[in-house]
């Protein structure tokens, strides 16, 4: 048997599995089988979810730290490589608190109901070729219901506290998501459409078979996406929901110990969510221009996903925090319009190529030049057409005398009392 025998492949690793699984299937029950095969996937969905958030958060603290001129942690172990396992060990001894007036196992369920959609999720990302531990038809509905359910458990954190400070937070996570929801499956309907499909590993080999990254062809869709996500991660610029300075931590400000940590999880492997999706829908997922041959498709797709992770720690680097109208004035007056728009346009070409019966590599270079120069017009003219006009902008900074000040009345004197 050679070294490069097909089921220890480390170019596809359900080789091995499914090795495993032929050779239970020939002594034991079938049921054993499927139970085996869960149970396989289940460990390694959660493994890598768990994993990610530990190298998350040392990644995240330390390139931050960068960002602010600062070195982050490097006391802990080699270049402080062991501080999120000092910090899980450090919350695990914590003393859980309990506020007076709380309801008591809402408040026990939400973090852990806030952990299930977030690992429920990778069930669907191709890592590979035949790596997909489901792979639905109607993958990128799931994705869509399954992100959303993370909503139910904040609204119980914040209403369950005793709160008034996380219930405010927890209502303004409802408006952030109701806002940026639309807007976010406008902007994968545009993939979809011209993928043909709501599958993932099937709009991966879209992209393999046409030899072209989805981003190219919808790249104000992809822009859409990358915003209304890091909204939805409730994430710098856009954490409303926990703003310091307002509402003291946010929805979680009662919890402490390993429940605050697993809310802190969760907003790690969301982040690691959104960024799987993004390299799923818009960068070829495993596929990297024949180059997966050679390298293991797992390996390429993280490295995709860790890509765009580092695009979302540059945004939480460079960027203030909106305001709540701001935030969602810009969901509903600004995204919203541009990602009906470019359905539209979208449908219209896909109209065109498939009425006409164009060919592929004529009609995909001219809808990606077409689609390139129209998000810069579209994003460009409605930002102009929505901001302030210039002459309504102060020419000079306004001084104390030049604001109208209501007039106050003289104080009276001792004697007139």
């Amino acid at each position: 048997m050679t070294l490069l025998a097909a089921w220890y492949d480390i170019r596809d690793l359900s080789n091995a599995v499914t090795h495993l699984l032929e050779w239970v299937g020939d002594w034991g029950p079938s049921w054993l089988v499927y139970v085996l095969s869960a149970v396989i996937g289940g460990a390694a969905i959660f493994g890598f979810a768990a994993a990610g958030a530990l190298i998350n958060s040392w990644i995240e603290r330390r390139a931050i730290g960068r960002f602010q001129a600062r070195l982050g942690p490097n006391r802990v172990g080699p270049f402080g490589l062991l501080q999120p396992f000092a910090d899980v060990l450090k919350l695990m001894l914590k003393e859980p608190l309990f506020p007076r007036l709380l309801e008591r196992w809402l408040f026990v369920l939400a973090p852990i109901v806030v952990f299930i959609p977030a690992v429920m999720v990778f069930g669907v990302f191709p890592f590979g070729p035949g790596m997909t531990f489901v792979d639905l038809n109607v993958g990128v509905v799931y994705v869509l219901a399954i992100s959303s359910l993370g909503v139910i458990a904040v609204f119980m954190a914040g209403w369950s506290s005793a709160n008034k400070f996380s219930l405010i937070s927890a209502m303004r996570v409802v408006a952030m998501l109701v806002s940026y929801e639309v807007p976010m499956v406008l902007a994968l309907l545009g993939v979809v459409v011209f993928a043909g499909t709501m599958s993932l590993s099937g709009i991966v080999v879209w992209q393999q078979q046409y030899h072209v990254w989805i981003i190219v062809l919808q790249p104000l869709a992809a822009a859409i996406y990358l915003i209304a996500g890091t909204t939805e991660l409730n994430r710098t610029p856009t954490d409303i929901a926990e703003a310091e300075s307002e509402l003291v931590a946010g929805y979680h400000t009662e919890y402490s110990g390993m429940r605050f940590a697993l809310f802190y999880a969760v907003e790690l492997v969301n982040a690691l969510a959104v960024s799987a999706v993004a390299a799923s829908l818009f960068l070829g997922g495993w596929w990297l221009f024949g180059l997966d041959r050679w390298l293991p498709g797992w390996l390429i797709f993280i490295g995709k996903v860790y890509a765009v992770y580092g695009l979302l720690i540059w945004l939480r680097g460079t960027l203030p925090r909106l305001r709540i109208d701001q935030l969602l004035a810009f969901a509903w007056k600004f995204l919203l319009p541009l990602a009906m728009a470019n359905v539209i346009v979208t449908a219209f070409e896909v109209v065109i190529w498939v009425e006409y019966d164009l060919s592929a590599g004529v009609v995909l270079p001219l809808f990606a030049i077409v689609n390139v120069a129209l998000a810069a017009v579209l994003i460009g003219g409605w930002a102009k057409l929505m901001s302030y006009r210039f002459e309504r902008l102060p020419k000079r900074a306004l001084l104390v005398h030049d604001i109208a000040v209501p007039a106050t009345s003289t104080p009276m004197s001792t004697e007139q009392v």
